[in-house]
């Protein structure tokens, strides 16, 4: 598909959250997009699955317009329309479950803070810590058999290497806003293979055009 006959629009809320990574690959195939912060709940009726993120594609050939949802879809149509996943089933396989693990860690912390019993609690925090370890050791090994590049696959920017540093920016940046103690918890953890990532993808040139609402993720590693 050609980036110049078509546009996209992202539907989702004005903050980090689950529509960071699907920003970068925009962002980074250097297509025509824009943010769209629709007024919720009043048009919560009006979004295909009743949330967001959604995405529409508008084609300037008059066909109508292509619209999807759920961020890991989303994020994985990019991927796979502008070369940021393989077009080997297999090899792409090993990518977008980095992105699936991710999803897991992401869910598990949800429940510690909605749970309203302490023990409860107590539980998913600490079944969140234990995914949160398996998910950096299988991070940590990727980047250092791809000699410690930064990258986990090749030498180019991968949809693994940017959801990645969706994820630390969800967990770290848009969480923290309202449980810091997950600050706490991750920083500690992360590796020097991890915090190399992160900078090389917020210094990558495909991707240094995107301002996002979390500043630099690198600076807050590095803190």
């Amino acid at each position: 598909m050609s980036s110049s006959n078509v546009s996209y629009t992202l539907r989702y809320f004005d903050i980090v959250g689950l529509a960071e990574s699907s920003r970068i690959l925009l962002t980074a195939a250097g297509v025509e997009w824009t943010d769209e912060h629709p007024e919720w709940p009043q048009e919560k009726p009006n979004q295909p699955h009743g949330r967001m993120p959604v995405l529409v594609e508008k084609s300037t050939d008059g066909s109508p317009d292509f619209v999807i949802c759920e961020s890991s879809n989303i994020e994985r149509y990019l991927a796979r329309t502008y070369g940021f996943l393989p077009a080997d089933l297999k090899q792409a396989a090993l990518q977008e479950q980095i992105r699936d693990l991710s999803t897991d860690v992401i869910a598990l912390f949800t429940s510690h803070i909605h749970c309203k019993s302490e023990d409860d609690k107590t539980e998913f925090l600490t079944k969140f810590e234990e995914l949160l370890e398996t998910l950096i050791k299988v991070q940590t090994k990727l980047l250092k058999d791809n000699d410690n590049t930064g990258r986990m696959f090749g030498d180019k920017l991968s949809y693994a290497d940017i959801v990645t540093y969706g994820f630390y920016m969800t967990t770290l940046v848009s969480f923290a806003k309202f449980r810091a103690e997950i600050v706490d918890i991750i920083k500690p953890k992360l590796t020097p293979e991890l915090v190399k990532l992160i900078s090389v993808v917020e210094s990558d040139p495909l991707v240094v055009k995107h301002k996002s609402r979390g500043g630099s993720l690198a600076a807050v590693v590095s803190a």
